[in-house]
């Protein structure tokens, strides 16, 4: 290990920047989901005069744009999920992506399929889209309903 160690090093750097790269990724999807309820919630914005003059109260119309966010964030989760997992299982027994053995000292790009990571990733995801998307549905509690109504 120590004739080696920079490769160790090289090692933990590479782990440091798939952090990185999965953050990246958990913020954009995030910032897509926000923009994606405030442009929901603007669209809706009749509808949702409409259900406060009828009475419902303000958590039950945000209940409704969160069940509708959610459902937008576990298709995506499932579709990206199968596409990726897919991916792996095929570079797994096919070998797909070839590597210089000379360079690499393997044939073939390893993969590491861990089911552990994969539900704690999606569980994260789910969970963080979920906190940020309560601040956006905050807006439909300052919505008066008879300004939403006469709504363009």
């Amino acid at each position: 290990i120590e004739k080696y160690s920079y490769i160790f090093e090289w090692l933990k750097l590479f782990d440091l920047n798939i952090i990185i790269i999965l953050a990246v990724m958990i913020l954009v999807a995030t910032i897509n989901m926000v923009v994606a309820l405030l442009v929901l919630i603007l669209e809706r914005t009749q509808m949702i005069g409409i259900l406060k003059a009828l009475g419902s109260n303000n958590w039950s119309v945000r209940k409704i744009f969160l069940y509708n966010a959610f459902y937008l964030i576990v298709r995506g989760l499932f579709w990206g999920n199968l596409i990726g997992i897919s991916l792996l299982v095929i570079q797994q027994y096919f070998g797909i992506i070839k590597l210089n053995p000379e360079n690499y000292y393997v044939k073939q790009a390893p993969v590491y399929i861990n089911l552990g990571y994969i539900l704690l990733l999606n569980l994260l995801t789910v969970t963080v889209c979920f906190l940020v998307l309560l601040i956006p549905s905050y807006i439909i509690t300052k919505i008066s309903p008879v300004k939403a109504i006469r709504f363009d």
